[in-house]
């Protein structure tokens, strides 16, 4: 974590998300983190408060941007072809040597070329416990191979999901939602969140 300015050359904010149970002697820890490394740590408390509290961190993130150079550049042309453009994101992003998936997963990649979806965007979806497709490999490793096992077309949204690693993208829900207990009382406030 000392080098999270160089390691892509970028500016760099920290958002936290925040909890009640947080204490005083974390946050100061966050504030000595932030000092070391010359990068904003930002505390939200957006689950709690909405837009309220998540404001510091959104003014943070500007001011970031508005004093940084910009040098921004695509990661790749949109009329590469889409094993290319998850190959390029593996490389650049991941720092993968590479990426590798079974016949059929080609297949159905080719077939989405094919099928005239090439010039879409891709998304990846894997692990957020490691650059790898290994949740066990925390941080950052490098010279790993993304494996994709699953290829998903998102037609309206105009975009291919790459599903790297053993992960599940739709969390389950608890046998009673918590949006069941949402509701609005007499004066039309929302009473029921948290």
């Amino acid at each position: 974590m000392n080098n999270l300015k160089s390691h892509y050359g970028l500016p760099v904010v920290v958002g936290i998300n925040g909890f009640i149970h947080d204490t005083e002697k974390e946050r100061e820890i966050l504030k000595l983190k932030s000092k070391e490394l010359d990068v904003p740590i930002v505390s939200s408390t957006h689950w709690a408060d909405g837009g309220k509290g998540a404001k510091a961190l959104a003014e943070t993130v500007v001011d970031t941007i508005e004093k940084s150079e910009n040098n921004f550049n695509y990661l790749y042309e949109d009329k590469l072809d889409l094993w290319s453009k998850m190959e390029k994101i593996a490389k650049s992003i991941y720092g993968a040597s590479g990426i590798d998936a079974p016949a059929n997963i080609r297949k159905q990649i080719s077939e989405l070329q094919d099928s005239g979806y090439g010039h879409y965007p891709v998304c990846v979806a894997k692990t957020q416990y490691s650059f790898s497709t290994d949740p066990s490999l925390r941080g950052a490793p490098e010279n790993h191979v993304i494996q994709i096992r699953e290829v998903r077309l998102a037609a309206g949204a105009e975009f291919i999901v790459m599903v790297c690693g053993d992960i599940m993208t739709m969390p389950g829900l608890p046998k009673v939602p918590a949006a069941e207990k949402i509701d609005l009382d007499d004066n039309g406030n929302i009473i029921g969140l948290f």
